[in-house]
């Protein structure tokens, strides 16, 4: 599916994911909604958390879910768990999805408390579960890196892993063997500024190789 308007951002170089696995508690005409949140990587990964909050709340009558996952947001599931259908697993997913958010989870599980809240009502309160839990938990951004391996002879090593040190990219590790080599993290907009910035510091001599990609979390 793909991500809708204030979704995912289809920019593959940045996603938003929740900052922290938590739990926050808001109470409805006498039903408690529990939302737990959690930063997952993958599908399997979301089922486990949804698993240990039917443990945890083994009283609770219903365990709604949504997660969204990919750094475009295109994997995006949700249940009910029992209750009307669009009442619960729907309100909870739009939730994570107009705030932008991929690679998280969020389980509700309702306590009744005797007071039948209506479709409308329901919708409301598994949204201002998410909501609310959001606000307190907070969010992330992580920013996609391209790992580049710059190989350089040795009497150009110590300038160049100096000038790399004190510059805006990040070295992410260095080794010494028949070259001096420096695996550095830079975003995919700076790649072209990079190998321009190296050549001129090493007169053309560095050699330049992707070696992979790495997110980061926060700005870079």
């Amino acid at each position: 599916m793909p991500p809708s308007a204030g979704g995912p951002t289809p920019d593959r170089d940045t996603y938003r994911t929740v900052a922290a696995a938590g739990v926050h508690e808001i109470e409805v005409r006498r039903s408690r909604f529990l939302c737990a949140l959690a930063p997952v990587g993958s599908a399997e990964a979301a089922r486990e958390v949804i698993a240990e909050r039917r443990r945890a709340e083994p009283a609770a009558r219903h365990h709604c879910h949504a997660f969204v996952l990919d750094p475009d947001g295109r994997t995006q599931r949700s249940s009910d768990d029992g209750e009307p259908a669009g009442t619960a697993g729907t309100p909870m997913l739009e939730v994570l999805r107009r705030r932008g958010l991929t690679g998280t989870v969020a389980v509700v599980s309702r306590h009744f408390g005797g007071v039948l809240l209506g479709a409308g009502g329901l919708i409301r309160a598994y949204g201002q579960a998410v909501a609310d839990a959001l606000d307190v938990v907070g969010t992330v951004e992580y920013r996609r890196l391209n790992l580049l391996r710059v190989s350089v002879d040795y009497g150009r090593a110590g300038r160049v892993e100096g000038e790399l040190h004190s510059s805006k990219y990040r070295v992410t590790g260095t080794s010494y063997d028949d070259a001096a080599r420096f695996e550095v993290g830079v975003r995919p907009d700076q790649v072209a500024d990079f190998r321009a910035w190296l050549a001129d510091l090493t007169g053309g001599s560095a050699a330049v190789e992707v070696s992979g990609e790495d997110w980061v979390r926060g700005k870079v």
